[in-house]
């Protein structure tokens, strides 16, 4: 079962170090992407702000310290249920477009998957 949760943490891995760059260097992409281009100026700071953080619990998700890898699997379960709830919430309140939410909702659904297959060999 560890062959599946390291490939499950690696992928959550560069989904996390992906977005967080696209965050911190890219805002103005992710508030198209998400149907808000209007607010991209205003996005930019908490995507920024965001994106540096997302970066580094990705490295965490690859670091050679096994101790430190485990933190970052079990962080990864409360992140991405906090996502996922955080992006229903968003589309049930009209707070984004409704393809935006439902966008969102899937990829943090895949990213909290994710976490719970690298959390499995935690588990044991």
């Amino acid at each position: 079962m560890a062959h599946v949760s390291d490939r499950a943490r690696v992928a959550l891995a560069g989904i996390r170090i992906f977005n967080g760059a696209a965050g911190l260097f890219a805002p103005r992409l992710l508030a198209s992407r998400l149907g808000v281009e209007e607010s991209a100026e205003p996005m930019g700071y908490p995507f920024r702000m965001f994106g540096i953080r997302t970066i580094l619990i990705g490295a965490d998700l690859l670091a050679w310290d096994e101790a430190v890898r485990r933190h970052a699997t079990r962080a990864a379960l409360i992140v991405h249920a906090s996502d996922t709830a955080s992006a229903i919430a968003t589309g049930i309140k009209g707070g984004l477009p409704r393809r935006s939410a439902a966008g969102a909702t899937v990829i943090s659904a895949l990213n909290l998957g994710l976490a719970l297959l690298a959390n499995r060999s935690d588990s044991r």
